[in-house]
């Protein structure tokens, strides 16, 4: 996207991370989860220490997308994805204003040249009712399995696993 700048997220971006997170929540999952799951979710997954932990604990790396100086969405992942050759991407997340706009689909080719040498296969989880679904299969990702995940307090997440091979490994 014309004129996107990409870098990668220190703990002192951890507030622009919290705003992007905070203002695309209640639009991307209001006809999904129910206003107290979204508000438990955001808390557990977007506090400060949850992203510090994230950070610095799991090693999961942001990249932060900006265009004109304003920050507009961010991508989080991790490489060597339990032990496999795949990055896992754990969120992905545009400001509603940017939606339809190729800021999604710009993350993911950033992320895409940052691992291509890395990673057999980008994999993700997404809700089954999100309409992210059909963005992901335009990106050429293709839904694997069906995961139920519980996440405390009585909720789940209700998840599709999406993979997407960006290399194909060699046969030794």
């Amino acid at each position: 996207m014309q004129g996107s700048e990409f870098r990668l997220a220190e703990v002192k971006d951890i507030p622009c991370i919290q705003q992007i997170a905070y203002s695309t929540w209640p639009k991307a999952f209001r006809s999904i989860l129910s206003e107290e799951q979204i508000s438990y979710m955001l808390e557990m997954m977007y506090s400060e220490v949850a992203l510090v932990t994230q950070i610095i604990d799991k090693g999961h790396r942001f990249i932060i997308a900006s265009i004109n100086n304003e920050d507009v969405g961010f991508l989080s992942y991790e490489t060597d994805f339990q032990g496999s050759c795949d990055t896992r991407i754990h969120k992905l997340y545009v400001l509603p204003k940017w939606h339809g706009k190729g800021m999604g689909q710009t993350l993911l080719n950033d992320l895409h040249n940052r691992v291509k040498y890395k990673a057999e296969a980008l994999v993700l989880n997404v809700n089954k009712y999100n309409r992210a679904i059909h963005f992901y299969q335009n990106q050429g990702f293709e839904i694997i399995a069906e995961e139920v995940i519980e996440i405390g307090n009585g909720y789940v997440m209700d998840d599709y696993v999406m993979r997407k091979v960006i290399r194909i490994a060699p046969k030794l």
